[in-house]
């Protein structure tokens, strides 16, 4: 039986690793704004680069966040990548305060540097996952060792308002942040695991492990 995954297109960043990532993985996604496609998805990824705002505002303009906390409900898998992961949270002080999608309490901050000592943003590069007291297993994270690289790229971090959806963190600089998170069928990555080589694609292998699980196959 064929697996039919979705990545929302909002028009928001170049979706084409994230293609690319899984066909490596045999899986042929689609890519659409339609209710009738997320809705009928097995598994649906929210992709995106960019601001805050300018996602939660393409979102609004396609009609689309009613529909993915429909799809959410189904309790099939959802997975936010980067930004996509923030627009899960509550709402995000980017620019702006702007709302967002709301299916994981908490807030989306800065990450905090310090100027002084000449620390900048965005963060971007090959980064460690770190896991305290929590259990990977029978999650998107199975298999995937502690502090093993993750390649990320961004200036802003959710803050889950639940600790017990905070999957991993990382360090940067001297500040730690939530980089991945769970709640219930819902989980989201800071980082691109398209873009992170073996481990990255470890994780979307583990994502589609979770929806044959779901549909029994």
């Amino acid at each position: 039986m064929s697996l039919k995954i979705v990545i929302i297109d909002y028009d928001i960043g170049n979706v084409r690793s994230i293609f690319n990532a899984f066909e490596t993985l045999d899986i042929k996604p689609t890519l659409s704004r339609k209710k009738e496609d997320i809705l009928s998805a097995d598994g649906v990824i929210l992709p995106g680069v960019g601001s805050f705002p300018s996602g939660m505002k393409n979102l609004h303009k396609y009609s689309l966040v009613d529909i993915i906390k429909k799809y959410a409900q189904s309790k099939k898998p959802l997975l936010g990548i980067c930004l996509g992961m923030q627009l899960l949270f509550d709402n995000s002080e980017e620019f702006e305060n702007t709302d967002g999608i709301g299916l994981i309490s908490g807030v989306v901050k800065k990450l905090p540097i310090n100027k002084e000592e000449n620390e900048k943003l965005p963060h971007v590069s090959w980064n460690e996952l770190i896991k305290k007291d929590i259990d990977w297993e029978n999650t998107i994270l199975r298999s995937i060792k502690s502090k093993n690289d993750m390649y990320f790229v961004h200036s802003y971090i959710a803050i889950p308002d639940n600790q017990s959806h905070i999957l991993s963190y990382t360090q940067y600089l001297n500040n730690e942040f939530v980089s991945s998170v769970k709640k219930d069928n819902i989980y989201g990555c800071q980082f691109h695991p398209e873009k992170s080589a073996k481990d990255g694609l470890k994780i979307l292998e583990n994502f589609i492990k979770m929806i044959k699980e779901y549909k029994n196959v």
